[in-house]
């Protein structure tokens, strides 16, 4: 079977695809044969060295997946050589075969597409527990998107409206704030040709944002904290704008809102049950059409490297995603 490995740490262009040997299940594993593969943003700091996760060489990157299980270990149940499943790999989704552990499989609903599925539980997951675990998000609120056209923003922006909040969504282009409108945005901001504070000044009348949902960080943390509602929750995503803001804590202390990190990956290993319920209600959700996840590009297995380099360099709409055959 073919897989994409990182034999070094590097850039996508370090990145070989050769044929591996195919793999057996070890006990409490089910082999998956991948059909869809989704592309993160971790999945690019992965293969450099830059994630909190380090396996050793030689590895594929590929946190998450979707496809139909090949074979089983030793004492497992469910699932069963055949079904169909949205798996989360942590690593080595990039292959046409991967190890998961059955624990880590979910049924894939009924008429939801392998594509969809392997877009949703990274960025739909993340996005889920910040805005209701962590920001404790509620109806009426106004919630400012960063980053807004992206994976887990424009997770963010639909999961919003149908939390019932206002959304704001900010991104760097036009067309990219055209597709988040079609997700349900309240109001757009095109942070390249705008000034993000006076942008939110005039759509919120002064008010401010309650909630802001930030995986770019860089120079758009410290604007969007100053306009921040009094009592606000400022969510910690991610740095995709490659820079880890230094924030002045005068900010949270005069404007009195909280600064709430968000880890989705620990959060599924230290609260499983928690995850599990968030992720029931996910499915629930996509399969009954009211979450359309927006998957952007399907590149072949053998252009990971192309689809890593589009999402680190955020030339890509919604979810990017690699498929096999």
């Amino acid at each position: 079977m073919k897989a994409v490995l990182c034999k070094q740490h590097g850039l996508p262009d370090t990145l070989v695809v050769e044929d591996v040997p195919s793999l057996v299940p070890a006990p409490g594993q089910v082999v998956v044969s991948m059909k869809a593969a989704g592309v993160n943003f971790p999945d690019a700091l992965i293969i450099q060295g830059k994630y909190q996760v380090k396996p050793p060489f030689p590895f594929s990157p590929g946190t998450e997946l979707a496809g139909v299980v090949k074979a089983v270990g030793e004492g497992v149940k469910h699932p069963k050589p055949g079904d169909a499943v949205i798996a989360y790999a942590g690593w080595g989704g990039f292959a046409e075969e991967v190890a998961v552990d059955a624990r880590a499989c979910i049924p894939l609903p009924h008429g939801v597409d392998f594509k969809v599925g392997a877009s949703f539980m990274m960025t739909y997951g993340t996005s889920y527990h910040a805005l209701k675990d962590r920001a404790q998000l509620k109806a009426g609120e106004t919630l400012l998107v960063l980053g807004a056209a992206g994976g887990v923003g424009s997770a963010a922006v639909e999961l919003g409206k149908l939390m019932g909040a206002r959304v704001i969504a900010a991104a760097s282009s036009d067309d990219k704030l055209e597709a988040c409108k079609q997700l349900g945005a309240d109001a757009t901001i095109n942070y390249s040709s705008e000034d993000l504070r006076e942008a939110v000044k005039r759509i919120t009348e002064g008010k401010g944002v309650d909630v802001v949902y930030d995986p770019v960080g860089d120079k758009f943390a410290e604007p969007a904290m100053r306009d921040m509602a009094w009592g606000g929750r400022y969510l910690v995503i991610g740095f995709a704008g490659g820079e880890i803001p230094k924030i002045p804590l005068n900010l949270p202390l005069l404007k009195g809102f909280s600064i709430v990190g968000v880890f989705w990956g620990n959060f599924t290993r230290k609260e499983p049950q928690k995850n599990e319920a968030n992720v029931r209600e996910l499915l629930g959700w996509i399969a009954g059409g009211r979450l359309k996840p927006l998957v952007g590009a399907a590149y072949p297995l053998a252009q990971a490297a192309r689809a890593l380099k589009d999402v680190m360099e955020r030339k890509v709409k919604g979810k990017v995603v690699l498929v096999a055959g």
